[in-house]
């Protein structure tokens, strides 16, 4: 699937997030609040455009994504539901980590193996996906849905794109257009009216 398609479903999480908090939560958003998750939406299409595309991949890629996007939104929305059961984040973390383990334990073992590659690049990326990626991202993530509304939380990650466009030209040496500042810009302003308080 390609990288911009897989930054737009991924960024649709906030819009989802909106969407279930009125029925599960009983929290809807304001004008403004929508208002912000629009335009929030629309930075990121302009940071991704460029390299937006359908693909090749199967149906069930893309299916799968959808459903992936919208089932980390529906866990987001039923954890401030029920925030009275408060598990540690450590604990909290392990539950995800393992269910996510397990299934692509199973997956592996149909498409290539349980054996990881001896490449020292894999067990780099294997320990930034845990320390960084799950730790910290994931962590944060629950720390601040504990505090603040599940839609507030959420439309920060319409950041993602623009950010990892930033971090990929310092990484990678990749170019920044025009676009994607502007994208940046837009999704900042977005954020802002989304959380904006009165």
């Amino acid at each position: 699937m390609p990288t911009g398609l897989v930054a737009l479903i991924s960024d649709l999480v906030p819009l989802a997030i909106a969407i279930l908090s009125f029925p599960i939560l009983g929290v809807g958003l304001s004008r403004r609040q929508w208002a912000g998750t629009a335009i929030s939406i629309a930075g990121v299409l302009i940071v991704s455009g460029h390299s937006f595309s359908v693909g090749f991949a199967h149906f069930w890629a893309y299916l799968l994504r959808v459903v992936g996007m919208f089932f980390f939104a529906m866990v987001s929305v039923l954890q401030k539901r029920f925030g009275s059961v408060h598990l540690p984040i450590h604990q909290s973390l392990a539950i995800q980590c393992l269910s996510a383990a397990l299934f692509f334990a199973i997956w592996a073992s149909l498409d290539s193996g349980l054996v990881p590659p001896a490449d020292i690049r894999f067990g780099i990326g294997i320990l930034w996906l845990i320390f960084v990626a799950t730790y910290v991202c994931f962590g944060v993530y629950y720390l601040t849905l504990r505090t603040f509304s599940a839609a507030k939380v959420s439309s920060v990650v319409h950041l993602s794109t623009p950010f990892t466009m930033i971090w990929s030209a310092s990484a990678f040496a990749e170019s920044l257009s025009a676009a994607m500042f502007l994208g940046l810009v837009v999704s900042l302003a977005g954020v802002w009216m989304a959380s904006w308080r009165q």
